[in-house]
């Protein structure tokens, strides 16, 4: 008879180490705990929900005006790296707030994680064309 302590009870065979019995895999292994949970690391989703984020002092959104600098996803966290149009810019905090409001709808999205740099420093040529035209600025 197996070792409850040390086997898998849903295969009978030996857990893999630090694997949760009844689960199969470890967290983090392939399969994982992830793809157990239905998790997907597409950060399509996330990029498109930060389109719905808009800078309250300009009204365009943070992708557009190119204050998103990276997106990723790992096992159900979100990882958003954002920039502001100047270091002394006060309303970082609120858009932190707002990027995890609109990250945390969509399914499968455990937690987000913000950081905002300010290397590379911001710049209107990171805006996208729609956005300098909005802002009334040569495209």
């Amino acid at each position: 008879m197996p070792d409850p302590l040390t086997s898998d009870p849903a295969t009978a065979q030996p857990a893999a180490p630090g694997a949760v019995p009844g689960l199969g895999a470890a967290p983090g292994a392939d399969p994982g705990l992830a793809v157990f949970l239905g998790l997907d690391d597409d950060p399509a989703p996330v990029h498109a929900a930060l389109r719905t984020v808009i800078d309250p002092e300009l009204g365009i959104n943070l992708v557009d005006l190119g204050l998103v600098y990276d997106v990723a996803v790992s096992d159900g966290i979100a990882y958003v790296t954002l920039t502001t149009t100047t270091p002394a810019c006060p309303i970082g905090a609120f858009l932190e707030d707002q990027v995890r409001f609109a990250v945390l709808r969509l399914p499968g999205i455990l937690g987000v994680e913000v950081e905002i740099v300010h290397e590379p420093r911001w710049s209107p040529a990171l805006m996208s064309d729609n956005a300098r035209r909005t802002l009334g600025w040569p495209g």
